[in-house]
């Protein structure tokens, strides 16, 4: 397929300012988005003439603070509402962030946050923790946690939609309920929870080893997910990457994005693209705190690895150690897509860094030689 680098850059742009959501903010929120989307963010005055090098160190930035600053408020301000809400009917609430935004890999302008919405007049916890079989859960409440997340959910809607009148509440979704425009100046998911005491959890009591069970409404079912083990993993492993990792993550977002907007499947969801990378060589990542291109190296190296090793990728597991990342034959064959995708940013990038390269059909092995050691200028 054609791959068109202008039309990408243009994309990565207005993707980053917040330009192709202008119609889920308000209408004060949407007129600044619109002016930041005329003004160039510093990666723009950069390896000028040199495209794909631009493209992708705009990529693997991330989102202007003010931006993330902004989707942080939202969430904290819906938050307030379903609160006072929620505690008018009696239900005990708590309130925490799971997701891209929170852990600073997001690559909107306006993007949507997960707020999660945890009835804290019970919990559920695993039989085989210490707590459990020391028998300090000996008091069951009076009705199911499905029953009690179903009606948090039921309430959640109306209270949403009482309160924020001008915005479109969609409560279609299984799992969140979707606000967007009105006065909202981010779209906001609204995940109805409660909390889950692992083994983990049990002796550690610290929250990252805490699960949250959330309600799948289509079924309905509750699932156990672990969105603070996740983000305390990729922060731990970012830190001895200094800062490659969320960059390469970042990266592969943003060229996914755009594949996908050229008409390619690459039915890889974010959190397994974040997952997969987490698995990277965490030394050559952090070469990028110097060589920049060195994290466009490292993350076409191990997609190719994996890409050519699937037995060993489908071995992988996700951060908080719940499954394994490439659960699906539609996951492996996203990830050969991908990797495709990265094999040609990179062969472009290289030609640009070196022109010998844009003489020969170059080695991947010369291409990655190429970037560790390319220094762009600021």
């Amino acid at each position: 397929m054609m791959r068109d680098i202008g039309k990408r850059l243009q994309q990565l742009k207005t993707r980053r300012s917040g330009a192709d959501r202008i119609g889920q903010v308000d209408f004060s929120e949407g007129l600044q988005v619109l002016a930041k989307s005329l003004s160039d963010e510093p990666y723009a005055r950069r390896a000028t003439g040199q495209k794909h090098t631009q493209y992708a160190l705009g990529a693997m930035q991330p989102v202007d603070a003010n931006y993330t600053r902004i989707s942080l408020e939202e969430a904290e301000r819906v938050g307030k509402q379903l609160d006072t809400g929620l505690r008018a009917r009696g239900v005990d609430v708590g309130f925490r962030l799971q997701g891209s935004v929170p852990c600073d890999i997001h690559i909107r302008g306006v993007s949507d946050v997960d707020l999660l919405v945890l009835d804290e007049g019970f919990f559920t916890y695993d039989t085989n923790g210490l707590r459990a079989r020391s028998g300090h859960f000996t008091s069951p409440v009076a009705y199911t946690p499905l029953s009690a997340l179903m009606r948090l959910r039921g309430s959640a809607e109306t209270i949403l939609k009482d309160k924020f009148p001008q915005a479109t509440v969609d409560t279609r979704g299984a799992k969140a309920i979707k606000l967007s425009g009105g006065s909202l100046r981010r779209p906001v998911d609204v995940v109805p929870s409660h909390w889950h005491d692992t083994a983990d959890y049990q002796t550690s009591r610290r929250e990252a080893d805490r699960g949250i069970q959330i309600l799948d409404k289509s079924v309905p079912e509750s699932v156990l997910n672990m969105p603070f083990r996740h983000i305390e993993r990729i922060n731990q492993h970012d830190a001895l990457a200094r800062s490659g990792l969320k960059k390469a993550i970042r990266l592969l977002k943003n060229v996914k994005a755009d594949a996908v907007e050229e008409g390619s499947k690459i039915p890889l969801p974010s959190f397994d693209i974040a997952a997969a990378m987490w698995h990277a060589d965490l030394t050559a990542l952090a070469a990028g705190s110097v060589y920049e291109l060195a994290i466009v190296a490292e993350a076409t190296r191990h997609l190719d690895h994996l890409a050519r090793n699937t037995a060993f990728a489908k071995t992988l597991m996700v951060p908080d150690g719940s499954r394994q990342i490439f659960n699906t034959p539609e996951k492996v064959e996203a990830l050969i897509q991908l990797s495709l995708e990265m094999d040609d940013l990179s062969l472009q990038i290289g030609r640009e860094q070196e022109r010998l390269l844009q003489q020969i059909q170059p080695s991947r092995q010369q291409i990655d030689a190429v970037l560790r050691r390319a220094i762009v200028p600021t």
